[in-house]
């Protein structure tokens, strides 16, 4: 088990090696470039059509709404990467991480755009009269490369029950058992109807879930982080100093910090800004591709502020509280990092975390069940769906009672493998991305 276990962890070491990185990150730069700073100039519109206008497109083909397809994307992006990747990242790599996992999100917001774009315009219906579409579809529509999209559907299928399921029950599971003293099985038993409860309903019932549930989760945490910043406000000035210094110049040894060069600061925190805002994996087009929508711009809009979401707010937030509560040097790293830094700033924060972590990584699995369904269903249509997501619920339970290192490692590596065929897709299909970009704007002027 030893030897299968160092194995995997060379080639995950290989998958997520620096040329995916640049890959990655390099990818959003070009997207940034072609569609002229579209991330930039349009935001604040993007956050008007997502949370503002709300103007749902109900008489458009489609199974959920703009913004319940935003929130299903945003259920399974925000998970335990916004509180122990984040503190990971800067626990590895110093307060410098953020600077960098900053940089990836704003670039990745690019890459989310393009995506969505792309899910939408080939997206097409199944028998049942619902949406399909991701990365699979447009790999084979838009390349047509089948041999690539099969590729990236047994990857995404095989992902889903690792990073949106046994990872994120198992991190519930230990969570309440710390906090609460209450046994893994018990936990998962519970985790494992609520579940079923709500996947087994498909697309409209994750959407409607979801709409509900993040807002409340992503809050919830926010305010707690916010009000730890507040009280903390004098030491605002000296933290993003820190995050800006450090991202250029090695960080010393200090406390339990063993220190860090330059390239390892970039590395952790590009790594885990991917991790946690998925842009260039191609989960969240799975989603977008399922909304009402006239245009595959509009949904393209309200999916890239996802990133903004997750990476600017949500990761900001963690990252910013471990900094000037003074703990990232504490040599301590993951959950625990993020927990202790919270407990020390306010009565109850370990609470906050405890609870943020249950939401988080609930709505995780929620979110990667459809994906999974929808690749499932790409490889063996509508007919493997239902077993497919009583598997998935079972799998819950599985998650939440075993010692999962192994299934992290394997988690990471068909992160990693969903993201090679997709980007090769959005790199090859941009020109028919700054098509449809270009009629929309020039149609909207």
């Amino acid at each position: 088990m030893e030897f299968f276990e160092k194995i995997l962890g060379i080639i995950d070491s290989y998958v997520w090696g620096l040329p995916m990185l640049i890959l990655l990150v390099g990818t959003g730069i070009w997207l940034t470039f072609v569609l002229k700073g579209l991330q930039f100039t349009q935001l604040f519109h993007s956050l008007y059509l997502a949370f503002i206008k709300r103007r749902e497109d109900t008489d458009e083909e489609g199974d959920i709404s703009h913004f319940q397809a935003l929130m299903t994307a945003l259920s399974a992006t925000v998970g335990t990467g916004n509180i122990a990747g984040v503190a990971t990242a800067i626990a590895t790599g110093g307060p410098g991480a953020m600077f960098w996992m900053w940089v990836t999100g704003l670039v990745g917001m690019a890459t989310k755009y393009a995506e969505a774009v792309l899910a939408v315009h080939y997206r097409e219906k199944d028998k049942n009269g619902n949406m399909c579409g991701g990365p699979m579809y447009y790999i084979s529509k838009g390349l047509g490369w089948k041999w690539l999209g099969v590729l990236f559907a047994i990857f995404a299928s095989i992902a889903a029950f690792g990073i949106g399921n046994m990872v994120q029950a198992n991190s519930i599971a230990e969570a309440v058992k710390v906090t609460f003293n209450i046994p893994t099985w018990s936990t998962g038993l519970v985790m494992m109807i609520f579940t079923a409860l709500v996947v087994l309903g498909g697309i409209k019932s994750i959407g409607k879930v979801s709409s509900v549930l993040v807002p409340v989760m992503i809050v919830f945490y926010m305010a707690g982080a916010i009000i730890i910043l507040f009280i903390s406000m004098d030491k605002l000035p000296e933290a993003f100093a820190l995050i800006f210094r450090q991202a250029f110049t090695p960080t010393a040894a200090t406390g339990g910090f063993l220190g860090s060069s330059v390239m390892l600061a970039a590395r952790m925190g590009i790594a885990r800004g991917v991790f946690s805002n998925e842009s260039g994996l191609g989960s969240a087009p799975i989603a977008a591709a399922a909304a009402q929508t006239k245009h595959p711009v509009t949904q393209a809009l309200i999916s890239m502020t996802q990133t903004f979401i997750d990476t600017i707010l949500v990761c900001s937030m963690t990252g910013l509280v471990i900094i000037v509560t003074g703990t990232w040097s504490s040599g301590k790293t993951g959950a625990e990092l993020t927990t202790i830094a919270f407990q020390g700033a306010i009565p109850g924060g370990d609470l906050i975390v405890t609870i943020g972590i249950i939401l988080f990584a609930y709505s995780t699995i929620l979110g990667w069940c459809y994906y999974g369904e929808k690749s499932m269903e790409f490889l063996f249509g509508e007919k493997s769906i239902l077993p497919y997501r009583s598997v998935f619920v079972a799998f819950v339970m599985v998650g939440s009672t075993m010692k999962l290192e192994t299934a992290w490692t394997l988690a990471d590596i068909f992160n990693g493998l969903m993201a090679i065929p997709n980007l090769i897709a959005i790199l090859l299909l941009t020109p028919v991305i700054i098509k449809i970009t270009k009629e929309y704007f020039e149609k909207i002027k």
